[in-house]
């Protein structure tokens, strides 16, 4: 049954029992993406017609708000049998955006096997491996026999995240093999695990950025991957729907920090959230069109002079600006999924300066065609001036665009903080600033009409 058929189903005593049917026969994600659609006083109705395990599975699919609405509103039995039975991982990001005061008591009432496990991920930092961890996994002994192995699995682990990789550890809890579900199938009982598990294991340590364990994972097609402390000592893994989530949320950060707005704005934000991530940074924006702005001012006698700049520069500015972030794209997106690295800057740089010497005679030749179609007679030498500084900030609009990101990712900070209107701020005070005083320096030297 698709969630179409039942979207507009009416909350009424008649319509409860079929709702209830319904939503227990849909998938886990399409249940909560029809609560999530609800409006607000109907959802804790639509979340108490699921049965036990039907809210489980659904809790884990709603948005962060959403649970810790739900939270509130449900007895307290009810909340700490959906918390005790989420993943770590994900319980500990729905802790993250509780207030401490639920989170204290929520922790207080899960079972010390919970509690611990919960607590030592969120005792890693944001954004690491350690944090988006599970601490579910299968783990087996070197001295252990395929049959008994199976038998381990079968007994212990059914609950676990995923068991398609099987984790080999020594007495100290240090990882030395891996091996996999099939290899297990389709191997004798009575074959030694270390004879048959592999010494090569791709792994991870705690303190790995989530962004650096996703490349990985991509770059060898791996469905899990372990993670290690600093004592080489196994503690979870982080798996390929982790690693789904982590590429959306770099991805979602990267494309709203190059617009000039908050990583964690969603599209349904209310106004007034929207309001306060986006309102900073349109100020600290306007702030730069000033230094723009200031370039422009000492020049208000040479526009008045040459009315013809008026219209150019508009254009000039949007130009450039939009080079600035063609490149700079292409550079942070490069840089994000790992197609490049800082090592590779002048062989990027090479290329955006060949592409961007083509662009530039086409966009200056263009610019110049403008000028002298727009300008009266005796103001077309100013086509000549447009056309080669066009040229000119073509040029300085890749290089800046190509720079800045490898500059920061060098540094070891976020390529993203260099958002689009920072770079056309930059270019428009750079380009503004050269083309007036080229027009003033003409008008004085060469005495031009005007």
């Amino acid at each position: 049954m698709l969630i179409q058929d039942i979207r507009d189903s009416l909350f009424d005593v008649s319509d409860l029992n079929q709702l209830k049917c319904d939503l227990n026969r849909l998938q886990p994600v399409d249940v909560g993406e029809y609560i999530t659609q609800l409006p607000e006083k109907q959802r804790a109705i639509a979340f108490r017609l699921l049965n036990k395990s039907q809210a489980i599975d659904v809790f884990e699919y709603l948005p962060t708000d959403l649970q810790e609405e739900l939270i509130n509103s449900l007895h307290d039995v009810q909340v700490v049998q959906i918390v005790e039975a989420m993943s770590p991982d994900e319980r500990a990001e729905l802790f993250d955006e509780l207030p401490a005061g639920v989170v204290k008591r929520l922790l207080q009432q899960l079972s010390p096997e919970q509690r611990q496990a919960t607590a030592t991920i969120l005792g890693y930092p944001e954004g690491t491996a350690g944090r988006v961890m599970t601490t579910e996994y299968v783990r087996l002994q070197e001295g252990l026999t395929v049959g008994e192995a199976l038998s381990k699995i079968r007994r212990q682990d059914e609950d676990k995240e995923t068991i398609y990789y099987a984790y080999v550890t020594d007495n100290n809890r240090k990882l030395v093999r891996v091996v996999s579900l099939r290899q297990l199938l389709f191997t004798f009982p009575d074959v030694y695990i270390r004879d048959i598990a592999s010494d090569r294991v791709l792994k991870v340590k705690t303190e790995t950025p989530q962004e650096e364990v996703a490349q990985i994972m991509k770059r060898y097609d791996l469905i899990a991957i372990p993670v290690v402390d600093r004592e080489d000592r196994l503690v979870g893994i982080i798996t390929i729907d982790d690693v789904i989530d982590i590429l959306e949320e770099e991805a979602t950060e990267d494309i709203q920090k190059l617009a000039g707005v908050s990583g964690d704005e969603e599209a349904l934000s209310p106004p007034l959230v929207t309001m306060r991530k986006r309102l900073p940074w349109l100020l600290a924006i306007m702030g730069l069109y000033i230094g723009a702005a200031s370039a422009i001012a000492p020049f208000q006698s040479v526009i008045a002079a040459v009315p013809v700049l008026a219209v150019i520069m508009p254009i000039f500015s949007n130009t450039g600006g939009t080079v600035g972030i063609q490149a700079l794209t292409v550079t942070i997106r490069g840089l994000g999924v790992g197609e490049v690295t800082p090592r590779d800057t002048f062989k990027i740089l090479r290329k955006e300066v060949l592409a961007g010497l083509g662009t530039a005679v086409v966009l200056a030749l263009t610019m110049m065609a403008l000028s002298m179609i727009w300008a009266k007679p005796q103001e077309r030498w100013v086509g000549l001036i447009a056309g080669t500084v066009m040229a000119t900030n073509t040029m300085v609009a890749v290089t800046l665009g190509t720079l800045l990101p490898m500059g920061l990712k060098r540094l070891k900070l976020d390529p993203a903080l260099v958002s689009g209107p920072l770079v056309t701020t930059m270019l428009d005070t750079i380009g503004f600033l050269t083309f007036l005083t080229l027009i003033s320096v003409a008008l004085r030297v060469f005495h031009l009409p005007q």
